[in-house]
């Protein structure tokens, strides 16, 4: 009695043994790990174009932003600057957290290949694995914005529109009449920033349309459409409470302000 059981409980149907899952599990946490990895670094590769100016924005398109930003100044006295940038900051936390989630997702999901009696390697290869994640962060922001939490982003993109209004020396119109249309691409966010002579008169809520069609036109792949909406919207605004009057000067250089990283 004792012996059949014993036999009945060391049997196993045929392909069903332990060692035989356990290496079906490996090949598939393999497959999750890289196929993942891999995935990710397409889409961010894909996605490139969108976060270079260079592939945002051609002559063509830059000629005719300059007539849209000259038609909507000769309505208002505003100064309309649009000012865009490829990323508000390089995240280096993003990048980190990067690193980290591959060290963690390939020591689970390849635990099984690791040398885990061997300490030295095992080390040496955890360390392969975060260095790889922070590495690809830094090459393709694409891949560092899946790292990259949407407060965060907000953040810095608010912080960099306000010191791109002041580095363009905006609040230094006469009527304090300055409006900052401000695009980061990586983050795919736009800001609207206008100065205490706008403030006084124009509701902030006002300016929910400008950023929106600033918005769509990132999200749709056009980062001209976006511009020239923005600065549509901008200059609507703008006329009703400022509208243009004899006698005013140009008093900042109506311009397409890009910087890429």
């Amino acid at each position: 009695m004792v012996l059949a059981l014993l036999q009945a409980q060391d049997w196993h149907p045929p392909g069903s043994s332990p060692a035989s899952w356990l290496a079906w599990l490996d090949q598939v946490g393999a497959l999750v790990f890289f196929g993942l990895y891999l995935l990710l670094v397409v889409r961010a590769l894909v996605g490139r174009s969108r976060e270079r100016i260079a592939g945002a924005l051609g002559e063509a398109d830059l000629a005719a932003l300059h007539e849209e930003l000259a038609a909507a100044e000769r309505r208002t006295v505003g100064e309309i600057l649009p000012v865009v940038v490829e990323r508000s900051d390089r995240y280096p936390g993003a990048s980190w957290l990067a690193g980290l989630s591959l060290l963690i997702a390939g020591s689970i999901l390849l635990g099984g290949r690791l040398p885990w009696d061997e300490p030295v390697l095992l080390l040496s290869v955890q360390l392969g694995f975060l260095a790889l994640g922070y590495g690809t962060a830094r090459l393709l922001p694409g891949f560092q914005r899946v790292f990259l939490s949407p407060r965060r982003a907000a953040e810095m993109v608010a912080e960099q529109a306000v010191q791109e209004f002041h580095r363009h020396a905006l609040f230094e119109t006469e009527a304090r009449t300055g409006v900052l249309l401000f695009v980061s691409l990586l983050e795919r966010r736009a800001v609207v920033l206008a100065d205490r002579g706008i403030d006084a008169a124009v509701e902030p809520g006002q300016w929910v349309q400008t950023t929106t069609a600033l918005i769509e036109g990132i999200r749709e792949r056009s980062l001209r459409a976006g511009l020239e909406a923005g600065i549509r919207s901008a200059a609507d605004v703008l006329e009703q409470h400022f509208p243009w009057t004899a006698g005013d000067r140009n008093e900042i250089p109506d311009r397409i302000v890009l910087r890429k990283e």
